[in-house]
């Protein structure tokens, strides 16, 4: 079983133990935004307020849930029903399944009273040393920064073949297989999205930490722990109503979220999370 079909089985598990929020809305990011990181991901929100992030910027989808919002009928919307577009359909209805994904997994924390800890640096606590081949699946360029002076070996998996090469001090391939060498993997959270996380993760079998971060990695992660990896790092919606005003003008809404690190080892697991949810054991 994939790693989609598998949250989606965890979630309706959730439903049958407890009443789960339907949906509210869907937010978009508008034109103004387009060619900025404000304009890469849309929030679909449920009627407690929980809030899912899911990247829009593959193919064609923002164009796409731009012109069909009105006809999802989101509005009301089963969240869970929702959730399964994520297994079981394409395009922009995945793209908003994973979307209500998230949302729901955040419902479930907030239930269970469950809050992950800051993260302490930008590139996932990978510590990079001199001579050491750290990978990177998805080019992030403020974060090669963060790497190379150390004088690690920088290997960026990208899909794009026009930013195949060598640079000063790192190098991007088009071949997964090159990640077989590197110690530390940190990778976009869109692998989650674009179906190549199984084929990353297996061309990372030799790496000691494997972290996957990005706004969209708000999930819960027991299908990826069990997959061999290490840590989440998300955004973490801290002014729901701020957030979703910054949102639907095409503003940063960075300052109305924190980023967090949800390392394997500080899990609780889906089970006792779900405990907690339906209050059957004290948090």
């Amino acid at each position: 079983m994939g790693v989609a079909a598998e949250l989606v089985r965890l979630l309706e598990r959730a439903a049958a133990a407890v009443a789960l929020p339907r949906v509210r809305a869907l937010h978009l990011p508008p034109p103004v935004a387009d060619g900025s990181k404000d304009g890469e991901f849309c929030a679909l929100e449920l009627d407690d307020g929980s809030m899912g992030l899911s990247y829009v910027l593959l193919d064609d989808t923002l164009a796409a849930l731009r012109a069909g919002r009105d006809e999802l009928g989101l509005a009301g919307a089963d969240a869970i029903a929702v959730a399964r577009w994520y297994a079981g359909a394409q395009g922009s209805q995945r793209t908003i399944g994973f979307a209500a994904v998230n949302a729901l997994t955040r419902h479930l924390l907030d239930r269970a009273g469950f809050r992950p800890a800051d993260a302490a640096d930008s590139i996932g606590g990978i510590v990079p040393r001199e001579g050491e081949r750290i990978g990177m699946i998805g080019l992030f360029p403020p974060l090669v920064k963060a790497i190379v002076p150390s004088g690690a070996e920088l290997t960026v998996l990208e899909l794009r073949a026009d930013l195949a090469g060598a640079r000063d001090g790192w190098r991007v391939t088009l071949d997964p297989r090159e990640l077989g060498a590197c110690t530390q993997v940190l990778s976009t959270s869109t692998v989650l999205l674009n179906d190549t996380l199984d084929d990353v993760l297996a061309a990372c079998g030799g790496a000691r930490r494997v972290v996957l971060v990005g706004p969209g990695a708000g999930c819960l992660p027991d299908p990826l722990f069990a997959r061999g990896v290490s840590a989440l790092g998300g955004a973490w919606i801290e002014h729901a109503a701020a957030f979703r005003a910054a949102l639907a003008r095409g503003d940063a809404w960075g300052r109305h979220t924190r980023k967090f690190m949800l390392e394997r080892a500080a899990w609780p697991g889906f089970e006792a999370l779900l405990a907690r949810a339906a209050g059957t054991v004290a948090r």
